[in-house]
């Protein structure tokens, strides 16, 4: 299988997302990141193109096909985070008489968590759900509901135990380190915070307090606009995130519905390879530019430029 671009740290390839998945080796793939179509809510212009389903359990479905090849292609510590938005079954691909599957007409279609649940029944660990809190939302002229400013981002493992990398993704901590160990804990309390944060403070030394909280399930990022996309496109703080906390340098990073290649992007820039998979030639073209971009950004770094 050739790519359509490979430049050493970075594959592309153009074509659909489950054969290309099928020729990819087993168990080489560390993590993989990843938003995909989000369904009936965009068309694409690309025959066989995921999103556009005639119902929620046929989308459902064919996400779990795509996601069952991803499972076969990562290593067994491995790990997959999946960004997904939702719709209504109003709007979602034009319908205004429900969608099926005994859906309503302004019934929200709980795509995210219908996803989540049929990875986990086909044998995905479903370890933690986050929530996307976007700042700076898509205004909605909707007055009996609030305005959707979140989307969810999935965890989930091919195994119980997996690469996971607190540190990477640490959150200041509000206190100091000497308000952080006279916060009137006992010595085994701290003792115990050191042991979830995998460092002793039975010593009670500031030293050995964390250098962040623990990474909560709530994540405020803003919307991005690409200039050279037409279409929604990943912040790269979400990607950098998952990629830091589920792999490392020199790991290789997957995504499926590369798009305009923030993922990638965003892998290479860390240290890590990756491998793309997308449908439309024109995003990829984006993946390119934007590649070349990051390219020549470091090139201007090593030579002090």
């Amino acid at each position: 299988m050739t790519p359509w671009l490979d430049d050493g740290d970075v594959r592309l390839y153009h074509g659909d997302v489950l054969e290309v998945l099928r020729q990819l080796e087993p168990g080489s793939v560390q993590t993989c990141v990843t938003s995909p179509p989000y369904w009936g809510l965009r068309d694409y212009g690309e025959p066989g193109q995921l999103g556009l389903e005639p119902t929620p359990g046929e989308h459902v479905a064919r996400m779990v096909q795509v996601f069952r090849e991803v499972r076969r292609v990562l290593r067994d510590d491995g790990t997959l985070w999946l960004n997904l938005g939702d719709s209504y079954a109003v709007s979602a691909c034009g319908l205004t008489d429900g969608a099926g599957d005994g859906l309503k007409p302004k019934d929200l279609v709980g795509i995210p968590w219908r996803v989540a649940f049929a990875l986990q029944d086909d044998g995905w660990y479903l370890r933690a759900d986050i929530i996307w809190a976007k700042p700076n939302p898509m205004p909605e002229s909707v007055t009996d509901r609030p305005t959707k400013s979140h989307e969810y981002l999935f965890l989930l493992t091919k195994s119980p135990r997996y690469f996971y990398d607190a540190d990477a993704i640490r959150e200041p901590l509000k206190s100091t380190p000497e308000q952080y160990l006279r916060a009137g804990k006992s010595v085994r309390e701290n003792h115990a915070l050191g042991q979830v944060a995998g460092r002793p403070l039975g010593d009670r030394s500031f030293a050995t307090v964390p250098d962040g909280r623990n990474a909560r399930s709530v994540w405020n990022i803003a919307t991005r606009s690409y200039a050279g996309a037409h279409f929604a496109t990943f912040p790269p703080e979400l990607p950098e995130r998952c990629i830091k906390a589920g792999s490392a340098p020199g790991d290789v990073v997957l995504d499926p519905f590369s798009g305009s290649g923030t993922t990638a992007w965003i892998a290479r820039h860390h240290g890590r390879r990756a491998v793309g998979i997308e449908l439309n030639e024109e995003y990829l073209a984006l993946s390119a530019d934007r590649l070349r971009q990051l390219s020549l950004l470091s090139d201007a770094v090593a030579d002090g430029g």
